[in-house]
C-alpha cells in the first residue's frame, strides 16, 4: 500500500519527503558521532555568532523529533500532493519555499522586536551593547536557540487548501470530529497567535513561524487569484 502511495506522489512532494527524511536520519547518525547538525543547520537569529545565511534554507529540512517530522510530512503528503496536482510542480515549489522563508522572516522579526525592547538594539552582540543581568539569560537564549522544521511551509499549505477548497472536510484525531478546511485554518491561526503571545517558558514551538507561513500563503493565493485565467 505504501509503495503504491509513494509511486503516485507528485514529484516535488516526493522529493521534499525524501530530503526531509534524509536530513532527519543524518541528524541522529551524526549525533551518535558527536556532531550536532541542528546546531549547524538550524536557523539562529541573525545577530547570533553561529548564524549562517544558508540556515535560512536548511532549517526547514531539519526536525527535532519523530513526532515533529511525522505530522509535518503527513500534512505535506496529504495536502501538498493535491496542491501540486492543481498548480503544477514549479508553482508548488515556489509556494513551499516562499511560505517557509516567510515563516522564518516573521519569526525573526518578532525575535528582533523582543531583543530591541530588552537591549535597545536589534543587534546587541555585533554592536557590543552591554546587556543587563536581568535580561542576559533571555537574550542569550534567543541568540543561541535554533528554530527547525517545515511547519511554516506546512501551515502555508493549510492556508492555501482552506482558501481553494474551504468546504472540504478533514477528520481530526483529537477529538475525532469532522471539520471544514476553512475552520481548521482559522482555529490553527488563532491558536498560533494566542500561543505565540503567551509564549510559556516550557513551550518550544515557534508559533510565530506558523503564523508567518499562513500569512505569506494567504498573500500569495490572493495575488495568484488576480489572474482570472486560473480558477483559483
Amino acid at each position: 500500500m505504501f509503495g503504491a502511495m509513494f509511486q503516485n506522489m507528485p514529484n516535488v512532494v516526493k522529493n521534499l519527503l525524501i530530503i526531509n527524511i534524509l536530513f532527519f536520519v543524518a541528524t541522529f547518525v551524526m549525533e551518535s558521532q558527536g556532531i550536532l547538525l541542528i546546531g549547524e543547520l538550524g536557523l539562529f537569529y541573525p545577530d547570533s555568532p553561529i548564524f549562517k545565511p544558508y540556515q535560512l534554507v536548511t532549517h526547514f529540512f531539519m526536525h527535532g523529533s519523530l513526532i515533529h517530522i511525522f505530522f509535518n510530512m503527513f500534512a505535506l503528503v496529504m495536502l501538498g500532493s493535491h496542491l501540486e496536482r492543481v498548480w503544477g510542480p514549479k508553482k508548488f515549489l515556489l509556494f513551499y519555499f516562499i511560505t517557509a522563508l516567510g515563516a522564518a522572516f516573521l519569526y525573526m522579526l518578532v525575535q528582533g522586536i523582543e531583543i530591541y525592547n530588552l537591549t535597545g538594539s536589534f543587534f546587541p552582540f555585533h554592536n557590543e551593547i552591554g546587556i543587563t543581568t536581568e535580561h542576559f539569560d533571555h537574550v542569550n537564549e534567543m541568540l543561541y536557540t535554533p528554530v527547525v522544521g517545515a511547519s511554516g511551509a506546512i501551515y502555508g499549505l493549510i492556508m492555501a487548501f482552506a482558501l481553494l477548497f474551504p468546504n472540504t472536510e478533514f477528520m481530526l484525531l483529537f477529538p475525532p470530529i469532522p471539520i471544514k478546511a476553512k475552520w481548521l485554518a482559522l482555529l490553527l491561526a488563532l491558536y498560533a497567535l494566542y500561543s505565540g503571545y503567551q509564549q510559556a517558558p516550557e513551550d518550544s514551538v515557534a508559533h510565530f513561524a506558523h503564523l508567518g507561513g499562513m500569512l505569506f500563503g494567504f498573500i500569495m493565493i490572493k495575488i495568484w487569484q488576480r489572474d482570472k485565467s486560473q480558477f483559483y
